[in-house]
């Protein structure tokens, strides 16, 4: 058995007994010891389970020879911190949570690393570390929770946002929408939907960094804490090895993982948190033009809520993550290493094909030829900007709208419930992105009540904020350079036409070079108040959308 370096011989002594004053033995502190990043919090629903899978995980560890060690990081819900100065500050802990854990494990030179996780940006926060690390870890999920059930349908919580358009036009009152207030969210878990937490969760395992199979387990069910188990006992296998996150996390795994996103139609916030994970694993920048050249080539094959009605459940229940992979699995490196100790290939051939036909089709006959998250660029982005064309209703894939400018999401959505905003308008919403907003905050409300308000099948929303992956409709994000960085995407004013090709990959400003350029003399960048705290300091070291929003 492999002992931890510094517990050994009279230099460890001291640490030994540190150890033990918490009860640990000099048994225990001979094995291997394994960290494991709890990020368990009851105000996080996500999270809620995490203290029993922990408990799972442990058991694992402890029944193949190794010695567990628990430490958490924050955790913050991003519907919690939806639609004030809190969302702000949702992106930036991405980069918090990686810095923590990485200053917790070398501290103390644990042996291994388990990471246990769910949401939004604690999962790639999460994978950051590990990668940034290099030492053997894996990541495990809490897994989603179950569907709302509402009037002979199933929904993911984001019900409640569209309930109150529902509510402003009289299709529902008080009674039944505090009705559906509380049928909601029926268990804990990461929402019901394919947005940012579920996709990331999902991408971990074409990462290679969690096992097969784990990802939509739901979270209130037995093989969850299964898993967990199971979890504990490969983490000690890779101590013994010596397998590390760099034998794993390779660019080929990257490329396994960019086909991945596209081929479900995932959030598009996985662009920008996998373009951060490559910068941590040591392999440079992973520009937006590879996404863009996956995405001309890999079909989508898998449709799911909210692109579809299939939730999360559906998902698991139709073979999740490996029937999905198995369906591009000529495209993909099957020679790249998993946490398992199997290859891709080896792993995915102990799964069985999807008997869900509506929810996952072939290759052959795909849902569309190409991916279901796409980069457009045009004058307006010349760095490029992203649209998930898989939540974007067909007939909107060319559009064209007159401009209705706005500098923040409040002053946006209150638009939309007030009936200020008409059928047919291009909403642009600026000074979101990464140091404009500061944080680049999603504009998840925004295009929740264009739904509500039955605008969502002609309106568009452009933006250099980010999105929430439960948004559907044409929306564009990450729109780069940012408006506060003086990006041309800042000169739009109220009723310029902007047209967009999703085909054709392009969106575009029609507004003559020679009106743009006097705007350009004037130009003044829009100035927003921030708090004393780590948003002045995120904006000062945040990098551009472009290039995953990493702190430099």
């Amino acid at each position: 058995m492999r002992e931890n370096d510094i517990l050994k011989g009279e230099q460890g002594a001291l640490k030994r007994a540190l150890y033990k004053s918490m009860g640990f033995t000099g048994e225990q502190l001979s094995k291997p010891i394994i960290a494991i990043a709890n990020s368990y919090t009851n105000a996080t629903p996500g999270h809620f389970v995490l203290k029993q899978l922990c408990e799972s995980v442990k058991e694992g560890i402890i029944k193949a020879g190794g010695t567990p060690m628990e430490f958490s990081t924050v955790a913050p819900c991003d519907g919690i911190a939806e639609g004030h100065e809190g969302m702000r500050y949702i992106l930036p802990t991405r980069d918090l949570i990686a810095s923590s854990i990485e200053c917790m494990v070398r501290a103390h030179r644990f042996d291994g690393l388990v990471l246990l996780g769910s949401c939004d940006k604690i999962v790639p926060g999460m994978l950051m570390a590990a990668a940034r690390l290099e030492m053997p870890a894996i990541f495990l999920n809490g897994g989603p929770m179950y569907p709302a059930s509402y009037c002979g349908r199933h929904y993911d919580g984001n019900i409640v946002t569209e309930a109150i358009g529902w509510k402003q036009q009289g299709r529902i009152d008080e009674e039944e929408f505090r009705h559906i207030e509380d049928i909601a969210e029926p268990c804990p878990g990461s929402c019901a939907m394919l947005g940012t937490a579920n996709t990331m969760s999902a991408l971990s395992e074409s990462l290679g960094m969690s096992l097969m199979g784990s990802s939509t387990i739901p979270a209130v069910l037995a093989a969850r804490m299964a898993k967990g188990v199971e979890t504990g006992e490969k983490i000690v296998e890779l101590v013994q090895k010596g397998v590390t996150t760099r034998d794993i996390l390779t660019e080929e795994a990257f490329e396994n993982a960019v086909m991945h996103l596209l081929t479900m139609g995932g959030s598009t916030n996985g662009i920008l948190h996998l373009q951060a994970i490559y910068h941590e694993a040591g392999l440079g920048e992973l520009p937006l033009s590879v996404f863009d050249e996956f995405s001309r080539k890999i079909p989508q094959v898998a449709s799911i809520y909210p692109a579809s009605e299939f939730d999360m459940v559906d998902f698991y229940e139709g073979g999740g993550v490996p029937a999905v992979l198995k369906e591009i699995e000529e495209y993909l490196h099957k020679d790249t290493l998993t946490v398992s100790g199997l290859t891709m290939g080896e792993a995915l051939s102990r799964f069985s094909y999807t008997n869900n036909r509506n929810m996952i089709k072939t290759a052959e006959e795909p849902f569309a030829p190409t991916g279901g998250v796409a980069i457009l660029k045009g004058n307006i982005a010349p760095l490029g900007c992203v649209i998930k064309p898989a939540a974007v209703p067909k007939h909107m894939f060319r559009y064209s709208g007159r401009a209705q400018v706005f500098t923040t999401e409040e002053e946006s959505y209150q638009a939309v419930l007030e009936g200020r905003v008409k059928p047919g308008t291009c909403m642009v919403l600026m000074y979101e992105g990464p140091k404009g907003g500061p944080g680049m905050p999603e504009m998840y409300k925004t295009m929740k009540y264009l739904e509500g308000m039955g605008l969502s099948d002609t309106c568009a929303l452009i933006t250099d904020g980010r999105f929430s992956g439960s948004n559907r409709g044409l929306f564009v994000g990450h729109i780069s350079p940012e408006a506060y960085e003086q990006g041309d995407f800042a000169l739009i004013q109220d009723e310029d036409v902007i047209e967009i090709d999703v085909d054709a990959r392009s969106i575009e400003l029609k507004v003559p070079e020679e009106i743009l350029e006097e705007r350009r003399k004037c130009f003044v960048p829009v100035e927003k108040e921030i708090k004393r705290g780590y948003l002045r300091t995120y904006r000062r070291i945040s990098a551009s959308a472009s290039k995953g929003a990493v702190v430099e």
